[in-house]
């Protein structure tokens, strides 16, 4: 069996840590280098839910996509939710390790696994990275429909090939106009707007959309383009599924026998949705 030193060697030469922005916070949170690696479970979020699945799965390493703490701490005294995560996870032998915006950026990344679930065909990204000299990396992808759809329609088909989440998709812009050329971003996606009318997309599926700028952003545009808004977990859960292969396939090719898993715990923070009788119908006098 590999040790986590090992393991975590081959995951970063999948997710630099270099590459990720100067604000994240990825790599090893928790983890004897020394301790063996048997089990790994692949989750969005390092919450509750997850590592108390970790701990029933018998996992030695929890990779997640979303840091534990993304901005600095002075204790991890299990009075706090994030210290219990830590003293649960140390306590059970689990190694935590993360990786963020190295792996939004990475060749396949997240949003190269969004595009995927949604059968769409990758032609590059939406924001490449300017240290790439093959044009593969970098933030968003641009896609390809096989043929034309409504606008509507492709909400459809976000909303049936997603994992499903109270919140479903929410699409900004005229619902029949035909889209082809789309482009999409795991994760909070409204500070990529600038980038969409260069790509000549017709269409922008990410999550976490806010009321201003994407008002701002259909009303400033002179052609149609559809804004899809999905839940953030929802759309980077695909890549807890690629990234559970890429492993899965460095552990063949080292002898390593890891039993690699990927949580299917929805932990999207949205429990409920009541929907409006009538959406059409205005303000009420």
């Amino acid at each position: 069996m590999p040790r986590l030193s090992e393991v975590v060697f081959a995951l970063e030469n999948l997710w630099p840590a270099e590459r990720a922005e100067a604000w994240d916070a990825v790599g090893t949170v928790v983890g004897d280098p020394y301790q063996e690696v048997t089990r790994v479970l692949f989750a969005v979020d390092p919450v509750r839910e997850t590592v108390d699945e970790a701990v029933k799965l018998g996992a030695d390493l929890l990779v997640t996509h979303h840091p534990l703490y993304l901005r600095g701490t002075t204790t991890v005294a299990a009075s706090h939710f994030k210290g219990r995560l830590v003293h649960t996870l140390i306590k059970n032998d689990i190694a935590l390790h993360v990786a963020h915006t190295n792996a939004d950026t990475a060749d396949p990344g997240v949003s190269d696994a969004l595009a995927g679930a949604l059968d769409l065909r990758i032609l590059g990204p939406l924001v490449p990275d300017a240290s790439d000299p093959e044009g593969r990396r970098g933030l968003g992808r641009i896609c390809e429909l096989d043929h034309p759809v409504t606008a509507r329609e492709f909400a459809a088909r976000a909303a049936e090939r997603l994992p499903a989440t109270t919140q479903g998709i929410r699409l900004a812009g005229d619902p029949e106009a035909l889209v082809r050329r789309v482009a999409v971003s795991g994760g909070s996606g409204d500070s990529l707007f600038g980038h969409l009318l260069p790509a000549g997309v017709d269409a922008f599926l990410t999550a976490d959309l806010r009321h201003h700028p994407a008002s701002e952003f259909i009303a400033g545009t002179h052609r149609p383009l559809a804004l899809l808004d999905a839940a953030h977990w929802a759309t980077e859960w695909p890549w807890c599924q690629l990234a559970a292969a890429q492993l899965d396939e460095i552990s063949d090719r080292h002898g390593w026998d890891l039993r690699v898993h990927v949580s299917t715990t929805v932990t999207d923070p949205w429990t409920a949705h009541a929907a409006s009788p009538d959406s059409t119908a205005g303000a009420p006098n």
